[in-house]
């Protein structure tokens, strides 16, 4: 689950929301990988501060990636509905936050496996599977599915990527609700086929089997 943070000293605080905001500008729609010295610049702040802060760039964007998670989570904490509607629901914020965020979101990438990062419990995609969890598994009871475990948070994540949002909207010209509608149509279906072809499975490795819903 994810750990509340200890409060910060409001400079310390400024410094960090700087070096997020720097990053984000210099990482959207850039194609050359960006540099703490760079970011630092951008943020009126030293090297030496910026390295205080935070180990790498990715780590500044990981940190950007949680806070939208978080707001993902928030929205999730208010909603009355259950499994199949609910997750809907959920896939839809998602996409709008995406939007919203622009392409920085696609800058956090990671050469390890998102199973691998979840099991290792990532922070910025743990609050992100907190808010999903459960849902998917009402969803899985819905449509008369065996539960697949941290599974269906991957298929959530291959079809639910930043980078295959936007190709939907810029190349193929989907607006938001038609990608909203199209990949959770997909998701549906690829929690269908998986499950079925997956047969009997042990969850036991599964980073849901620790989360209690």
């Amino acid at each position: 689950m994810t750990m509340a943070k200890k409060p910060m000293r409001s400079d310390t605080e400024r410094n960090r929301r700087s070096l997020i905001q720097a990053a984000v500008k210099l990482s959207s729609g850039n194609d050359e990988p960006v540099n703490m010295t760079e970011v630092a610049k951008a943020a009126e702040v030293s090297p030496a501060t910026a390295y205080r802060q935070f180990s790498s760039v990715d780590d500044i964007l990981g940190e950007y990636r949680f806070e939208v998670g978080c707001r993902m989570r928030d929205y999730a904490r208010t909603l009355d509905t259950v499994g199949l509607e609910r997750l809907e629901e959920l896939c839809r914020c998602w996409v709008g936050l995406v939007v919203e965020h622009g392409e920085a979101m696609v800058a956090t990438r990671s050469r390890h496996g998102y199973l691998e990062r979840l099991r290792e419990d990532t922070y910025y995609l743990t609050v992100q599977a907190e808010a999903l969890l459960e849902p998917l598994q009402q969803s899985a009871r819905e449509l008369g599915i065996a539960d697949i475990g941290d599974e269906a948070l991957f298929l959530w994540n291959l079809l639910f990527d930043p980078r295959e949002i936007f190709d939907l909207l810029n190349t193929v010209g989907l607006s938001a609700e038609q990608v909203g509608t199209q990949l959770f149509a997909a998701l549906r279906g690829a929690l269908t086929g998986w499950a079925a072809a997956r047969g009997e499975q042990d969850l036991s490795r599964s980073w849901s089997n620790g989360v209690r819903t």
